[in-house]
């Protein structure tokens, strides 16, 4: 019988994971564990120790930083998704929260968890760059335009720990997605915010990594309406594409969704 053991190690806070992770550079942090514990059974993944974190307080609550909101790395889909403050000062958020999975995955997933890992059909990305977001780690804090570098890659280095995402309070925001039936991962979501500062227009789940669409963004900067981007092409070249979708399925879905996250948040 083939047998794959591994160590496992609870945290008794952040300095202690931190440690942990710097002498054991195979290692894997678990939180929620909805993407890791999938792989480690499919024997794609065979990490030699687990260093537990859910639980820390460091990672969990919320709070108001100025026009930022600070959301803790280790809040689960449906605490972002009940959050009287998230709902109150960016609803488009919690509204992309509670459509992530199914209940069980929302109350074990974590937000970190889904920024970190960046699969390319996760919603969170396109909201962290969609809303100019910073991702805050045990070292730095990084802008949301170079923190994610493709695909199931960010900036994060291999023992820096997430430990919170600051999103700005936008004027208006909405995210829509075309979710795959069975997974519920999006096989395209938009998400569109309208800031002081301008327009930004992230998509998810068509290319190998969430990105920006500045045609759109410039766009939506002269006329904020979907009629602003609804003859507007995305070029197929770079687009996913499986069973599921080709890509020009996809590229044609980005426009469709990004008209319906545009619609949503002028409602």
């Amino acid at each position: 019988m083939i047998t794959y053991p591994f160590a496992y190690q609870r945290a008794a806070n952040l300095a202690e994971a931190e440690a942990l992770l710097g002498a054991n550079p195979e290692a894997k942090l678990l939180a929620g564990g909805q993407t890791l514990i999938p792989t480690m059974k499919q024997r794609l993944a065979s990490p030699p120790l687990l260093i537990d974190i859910s639980g820390l307080h460091e990672l969990s609550g919320n709070r108001r930083d100025g026009e930022r909101l600070v959301l803790g790395a280790a809040l689960t889909h449906a605490e972002v998704a009940q959050s009287p403050e998230v709902r109150t000062l960016i609803p488009a958020l919690a509204e992309l929260a509670s459509h992530i999975g199914d209940p069980a995955v929302r109350h074990l997933g974590t937000l970190g968890g889904s920024v970190a890992n960046n699969d390319p059909a996760a919603d969170y990305p396109a909201a962290v760059l969609g809303l100019n977001a910073s991702v805050i780690t045990t070292r730095r804090e990084v802008p949301a335009d170079k923190f994610f570098t493709g695909m199931f890659e960010t900036m994060l280095a291999p023992d820096e720990i997430l430990r919170a995402v600051a999103f700005p309070v936008p004027r208006r925001a909405a995210y829509a997605k075309f979710a795959n039936p069975a997974s519920r991962y999006a096989m395209v979501g938009v998400f569109v915010a309208q800031t002081t500062e301008g327009v930004r227009v992230a998509v998810t789940g068509a290319a190998p990594s969430v990105r920006r669409l500045p045609m759109m963004e410039k766009a939506l900067e002269a006329s904020f309406t979907p009629e602003a981007v609804a003859h507007i092409k995305i070029d197929a070249d770079g687009m996913n594409e499986d069973l599921h979708g080709s890509a020009q399925y996809r590229a044609h879905l980005v426009t469709v969704m990004a008209k319906r996250a545009v619609a949503a948040a002028l409602a």
